[in-house]
């Protein structure tokens, strides 16, 4: 396999960042990236006898400051499972140039109705959620925190988990509620709403969010229609920036592609139309009156982030070359 060439990605990547267009990955902390945007040697320790092998801990808390030699942004997913404490925002952004735009999935205690009958949620699960679309807890809890912050964050994502028949009678019910909610967020954040109910896919909730300026996260996700056919829906482009998630191929559950692509070192099986939609959302004249794009690919999704966006982004470089010579 011929080496990776990474200067030539991180011109690529600066060269979209120029123009509006934030392309990262959701999370960092993969050792299969490891001779691909990372260096090896920074996290190796050597013996006397045997292989050198990684420092687990180092990698992982110093990565990003790696990471955002060749991105510009990425995806906290953290943020979905904790607020971020000023101790938790610190440790980021220490790392990150002043440049970098970190966006944030938003905490679950907001976005969810009822806890899952999971381990983790203990007595909380099966139970309804009292604070779900709360807007003062998440004014004081999340925003509070990153406001020394707000001109380095990027978009802030509100996903919401599948909802079932019994959760909303129908989607306008919901549509209701989060019209309701975002009435009250602050001004001057670029707020992204993630649904996985295809359902909710109605002129009604597109409305609503572009009533707010927030922006539907066209996403990639097993129970989700393809993102180009969320493209083609009218009024989906919701509010002055876009955001994207390339996660999963629709109908592939998450356990199914951890257990097909980990370690996350190569592409195992590309996805033709997540690329296109992927290079659409790349194109510099796609969208045009939008100020920012937002644009986070998923190790997941083919099996290695940063080599999925190298291919559309080659690909597109390719096809410009062959047109200028037509």
């Amino acid at each position: 396999m011929d080496a990776f060439p990474l200067d030539q990605f991180r011109q690529q990547i600066a060269d979209l960042a120029k123009a509006g267009i934030l392309v990262g990955t959701s999370s960092w902390k993969y050792e299969g990236w490891l001779g691909l945007i990372y260096s090896p040697e920074k996290y190796l320790r050597y013996f006397k006898e045997g292989p050198p092998k990684i420092l687990k801990g180092r990698f992982e808390k110093t990565c990003l400051a790696e990471y955002s030699q060749t991105f510009k942004t990425v995806c906290l997913d953290a943020g979905f499972y904790q607020f971020p404490s000023p101790q938790m925002l610190e440790g980021y952004f220490a790392q990150l140039p002043p440049d970098f735009q970190l966006s944030i999935k938003v905490t679950e205690d907001i976005t969810i109705l009822r806890f899952p009958n999971l381990p983790r949620y203990g007595s909380r699960a099966g139970q309804n959620n009292p604070h779900f679309l709360d807007a003062d807890l998440f004014i004081s809890a999340f925003l509070g925190p990153l406001a020394p912050y707000r001109d380095r964050i990027g978009t802030l994502i509100f996903e919401f988990s599948q909802f079932s028949s019994t959760d909303w009678e129908r989607g306008r019910e919901f549509v209701a509620y989060l019209d309701a909610f975002l009435d009250r967020l602050p001004k001057g954040w670029d707020y992204s709403v993630e649904i996985r109910n295809e359902s909710f896919l109605h002129p009604r909730y597109f409305e609503v969010l572009k009533l707010h300026n927030v922006s539907h996260a066209f996403n990639s996700w097993s129970r989700m229609p393809p993102v180009l056919e969320q493209l083609r829906m009218v009024g989906s482009e919701t509010a002055d920036f876009i955001t994207a998630r390339f996660l999963l191929k629709p109908g592939r559950t998450y356990e199914q592609a951890v257990k097909a692509f980990q370690p996350y070192k190569e592409i195992k099986e590309p996805n033709t139309e997540a690329r296109a939609a992927l290079g659409q959302l790349l194109g510099r004249a796609c969208f045009a009156k939008t100020r920012k794009r937002y644009i986070y690919v998923n190790n997941r999704l083919e099996g290695s982030a940063p080599l999925t966006i190298s291919a559309v982004l080659n690909a597109a470089t390719a096809e410009s070359s062959q047109e200028a010579s037509a």
